[in-house]
This record gives structure tokens, sequence and C-alpha cells, in this order.
């Protein structure tokens, strides 16, 4: 797989088929040792067109769990970079479509990428207002799919946090 096998959707045409390509190049990824990459690939899976009632949602729930595992299980000699300061960044610079659910859901993975890497910093000149975990979950209950924030606390609530020999980029 390659980019291209995500390039081909149009903007209008992001639905299931989207998603399920998404997670399938993200999983692709990570087995080829690119952690960073497949994380670029989950945040497109979280901004495909879905209303939350799909049945690929059933098989493959919004992949909360996928990012955590990703982050840590990554091989310390794999490249990372820094997902608390992506995901921050990610959350306060996104707009159409759907700006306040993508925002939500960058912030819902800030706040994993957090608390499964605490020894990452985050970014002090990035002048962003931090949300809450409490603002984080009603924004999600509101802007997400139906049961989407229990999906995110249930995941938060699991975090084991990775506290390991990972360079800091």
């Amino acid at each position: 797989m390659d980019w291209r096998d995500l390039n081909r959707f149009k903007a209008n045409n992001r639905g299931s088929e989207f998603y399920a390509t998404c997670l399938e190049y993200a999983q692709y990824l990570w087995r080829q040792r690119l952690p960073a990459r497949a994380i670029l690939c989950l945040d497109r899976a979280w901004g495909a067109d879905l209303n939350g009632g799909e049945p690929i949602l059933k098989a493959w729930p919004l992949p909360y769990q996928a990012l955590v595992r990703i982050l840590v299980k990554a091989p310390g000699e794999c490249f990372l970079g820094n997902p608390p300061v992506h995901f921050q960044h990610y959350a306060d610079r996104l707009g159409p479509p759907r700006e306040e659910q993508r925002k939500w859901r960058s912030w819902a993975c800030w706040a994993l990428s957090r608390k499964a890497l605490p020894d990452f910093p985050g970014d002090l000149k990035h002048e962003v207002e931090l949300p809450s975990l409490d603002t984080i979950e009603s924004q999600l209950a509101t802007h997400g799919h139906p049961g989407e924030a229990k999906l995110w606390q249930n995941v938060l609530d699991q975090i084991q946090p990775r506290r390991a020999n990972l360079p800091k980029y």
C-alpha cells in the first residue's frame, strides 16, 4: 500500500470504504515499523464522513484503542514524533468539514497521548487553551457519534503509561 490508496478518494467520497482503507493502511504502516505515519492514517480515519450507524463501525470502532496500542508498543528505535504536540496542533488548526467533531476527536487523542506518553513534553510556545478531560468528554458526547464519548473514556481509563527510553523529537 501507499499514499495512492487514500488519494483515490475524492473529498465527497470519504465514507465507509475510505475509513476501512485508512485503517488498513495504518495497519500496513505499523507492520512496516512506521508508527508516526500510521498515526497520520488514523487521523484520516477519524475524519471519515460517518454518522455512527455504519456497519463497519461495529466491526472496527473509531481507532482510539489502536492509537494507544501504537503509542505504548512502538519500538524505541522507530520514529514516533511527539504525538501530544501533534494532536495539540492538529486540534487547533482544523477547519471544515465537521470541524467541531474532528477538533474534539483530536483533543481526545491529545489526552490519550498525554496519558500514554507522560514523559513527552507539550508545546509551551503554542498558545491554546488546553481542555479538561471533562470538557473533551462532553464535547465528544455533543459532536461525536452515539457512544463515542464512552468508547474514548473506556480507552483512556485502561491506559498503562509508557515510561521508556523513547526518543523525544
